[in-house]
């Protein structure tokens, strides 16, 4: 093929042919987005070469909606129109995303994705837990060396950090690495939520809290949130109703949701008003109650992202900002009236409506394109027993004080303290101190224990701690789950596990249970939650590879170009844009 071409010839046809290439090489595929380089400048004679910096985006955004089950965004997404809509159409979505932990709960959820790695690492192992020391139950974020304070004259009580959570945020890490350009902001209505999702330092962490708005000595107070907060109070919601978004004819489930216990003062039936108890003519604790579990909430902390961005210029400065929002209402709805209501699909709704109004506000204030959002859910929900009960499931409820019940009766003929057990919480089962170790020596008491436990209704399986130690390799999924949440010191001395479909409930023996459902199992109803990617460096597109939601914090590191350690997550790679079109054929993470 080269007969009858000189040399010069031969060689300006390769040089012409690899220039070719490397222009097809260098235009992104459909799809796409290439994330554009800063400019180098010109360099100097004699300088030494530079290479050119990596972009990243103006602001991180990561929204968490609070029991959001995956299956909800399979389910509704045809009558959304706003926001989540946007993330599913213009977002990378994982379809096969899941917990691999057991402890399914709002602390242990949102310092997973906050932090990248799982509770046996990040040692938030529940929303709460038996203190050894002092022989009380611990809150995940309550600091007896810090102090709360309130906005707008609210007067909160003790004192909340992240100081038990064991590793960095991702939020704190991005300013410690990249300066302090970067601002933290975070909002909840819950504490656990804003403060894992802030990490243990930020600019402003903000949670509702008794009727008021507070934040701790840890994080400071910030004048433009007391500045909206006493402009806008809550209060200015009362007397509000909650009525159905779509006509009837469009919701799914029956009018009232079987087995729902909603919050007092509420009906079954919409619409639901925000009145407080019967009788009362002003704004009182009912009230609140009634505020957290309506649409109106969310929409409230809407607002306050959007006044973060407006008046700190979220976005704008020197450095990549950090904005976190919880949307707790989905939890509180879902609590009261489950996954198969009116309450649940309508409040998501309201939610899309509300996220469409954000984007909006970010896409003119910090530019469409400028800013990646990461938005996924602390857990999801198990179906309510009575509804699932008429499917002809084996559904019913595990009544942690009949467990108890049974533990003093094995021990009953055995020399042992009276009570044995100090406190069951959820699964974790806290014997009195000494008992665990006299009991792991007596091998006797410990079947009859064991087997005690298993007579339960509910029951599906019994745990040792030292089983779950040293998080052992193992093919049994339940076991596997159970370690991924344990943490020496902090998690029970027994393990119980419910049968699926069974609600774990803690209600002294012949009361009824305040609320319609839980969460906190290792089942898939509880674990599998939505991750969707949208924005800069992302890639579009559907996604299913079986990933975590402690994935998230390493793809927005890797976006940011810092550093976590340690992790458990992994970088979602195949979602991310392709990152040096100005060297040759660009390379994806």
């Amino acid at each position: 093929m080269w007969r009858g071409y000189s040399a010069s010839k031969r060689w300006r046809n390769v040089l012409a042919g690899v220039a070719l290439w490397v222009a097809i090489c260098a235009r992104p595929a459909p799809g796409q987005v290439a994330i554009p380089l800063h400019k180098a400048k010109p360099r100097a004679a004699g300088s030494r070469a530079t290479r050119p910096a990596l972009a990243r985006p103006k602001l991180v955004v990561v929204l968490v909606v609070d029991q959001m089950r995956a299956d909800y965004v399979d389910k509704f997404r045809g009558q959304w129109t706003g926001g989540l809509r946007r993330l599913v159409e213009e977002g990378a979505w994982f379809r096969d995303a899941a917990y691999p932990y057991a402890a399914t709960e709002t602390c242990v959820g949102h310092a997973t994705i906050s932090t990248g790695a799982l509770p046996a690492t990040h040692g938030m192992v529940a929303n709460a837990w038996w203190d050894r020391d002092t022989q009380k139950m611990v809150t995940c974020t309550a600091d007896p060396n810090v102090k709360n304070t309130g906005y707008a004259g609210a007067s909160p009580k003790g004192g909340d950090s992240a100081w038990r959570m064991q590793v960095p945020a991702f939020a704190e890490e991005l300013k410690f690495q990249t300066g302090s350009a970067t601002r933290v902001v975070t909002f909840s209505l819950k504490a656990r939520a804003a403060i894992t999702m802030a990490g243990h330092k930020a600019d402003a962490a903000t949670w509702f809290e008794g009727g008021g708005w507070a934040t701790s000595s840890v994080y400071g107070s910030m004048p433009f949130i007391e500045a909206y907060l006493s402009a806008h109070p809550v209060k200015a919601d009362y007397g509000k109703s909650w009525t159905l978004s779509l006509p009837e004819s469009a919701y799914w489930y029956d009018e009232k949701a079987t087995g729902a216990v909603p919050p007092q003062g509420w009906e079954l039936t919409f619409p639901h008003p925000l009145q407080g108890k019967a009788g009362s003519h002003e704004p009182d604790e009912a009230f609140f109650g009634q505020w957290t579990t309506s649409p109106f909430a969310d929409t409230y902390l809407t607002q306050l992202a959007e006044s973060a961005v407006d008046s700190l210029g979220l976005g704008k400065g020197g450095g990549v900002d950090y904005l976190g929002v919880s949307y707790s209402t989905v939890d509180y709805v879902g609590h009261a009236f489950g996954p198969r209501s009116r309450e649940i699909q309508d409040i998501l709704v309201r939610l899309d409506q509300d996220l469409g109004e954000l984007f909006r506000s970010l896409d003119k204030k910090v530019g469409r394109g400028n800013y990646v959002v990461a938005f996924s859910a602390d857990h999801g929900v198990v179906p309510v027993p009575e509804d699932m009960q008429k499917t002809g499931a084996d559904a019913g409820v595990l009544h942690l004080p009949g467990v108890q019940e049974k533990i003093e009766k094995a021990l009953a003929s055995f020399d042992f303290p009276k009570p044995a057990v100090a406190r069951i919480t959820g699964s974790d089962i806290y014997f009195a101190p000494g008992v665990y170790d006299k009991l792991r020596g007596d091998a006797a008491a410990m079947n009859a224990v064991l087997h005690g436990i298993k007579s339960a209704p509910g029951v599906a399986e019994v745990f040792q701690a030292e089983q779950l130690a040293d998080r052992p390799a193992t093919y049994s999924p339940l076991l596997e789950a159970m370690a991924d949440s344990y943490w020496p010191g902090r998690s029970g001395d027994l393990f119980v596990v419910p049968k699926p479909y069974w609600l774990m409930d803690e209600t002294p023996t012949g009361k009824m249970r305040s609320y319609g459902t839980g969460h906190g199992t290792p089942y898939y109803y509880d674990q599998h939650v939505p991750v969707l990617l949208m924005g800069f460096g992302i890639r579009p597109g559907e996604y299913h590879r079986t990933v975590t939601p402690a994935d998230i914090a390493p793809t927005l590191a890797s976006l940011c170009g810092i550093t976590l350690a340690p992790r458990d997550g992994h970088v979602l790679g195949e979602a991310l844009a392709w990152r040096t079109p100005a060297q040759g054929k660009p390379k994806e993470n």
